[in-house]
């Protein structure tokens, strides 16, 4: 994996372990995937979302603003994280390229990529073990550049 965990140089005292970062990651619901229009305006939006220990699985309206950019410049950002109170703040952030996997939007076709993903995302979300495709949806995946985490219960 080409992740840059190893240089995260604040907060390593706070630092997830690779296993606390995967079951942290298996265990949130939601995360906010951040993109760059073409004049360099952000935009930041929920998505549910699957991390396979490698990279991490978007299922994304493909008529969405999100889609539109991440086609004219597939830079993003994901940030899942949770806490209420300070001592309880955790997170994992993302960054890398994005990349289309399957057709869009996401009819079913047979894709061998696809099928770890969405047993993972089915199971989770719908507690199902075939994904149902509704036809406005499809696939990006992000195997992130760099991952940074914290975990304010370690302070």
């Amino acid at each position: 994996m080409a992740t840059t965990d190893h240089t995260q140089r604040r907060g390593r005292r706070i630092m997830m372990t690779e296993a606390e970062r995967d079951a942290y990651l298996a265990e949130q619901r939601t995360c906010r995937v951040a993109t760059v229009s073409a004049d360099g305006a952000p935009h930041v939006g929920a998505l549910w979302f699957v991390w396979d220990g490698t990279s991490i699985w978007l299922y994304s309206i493909t008529r969405s603003r999100r889609w539109a950019q991440l086609c004219k410049d597939p830079r993003l950002a994901v940030l899942v994280d949770d806490g209420v109170e300070y001592g309880e703040l955790r997170g994992v952030e993302l960054s890398g390229t994005a990349e289309f996997v399957g057709e869009a939007p996401r009819t079913g076709e047979r894709c061998p990529e696809l099928v770890v993903p969405e047993g993972l995302f089915t199971q989770k979300y719908f507690g199902m073990t075939q994904m149902p495709h509704d036809g406005r949806h499809a696939w990006l995946r992000l195997t992130p550049d760099a991952i940074a985490s914290w975990d304010f219960h370690k302070l």
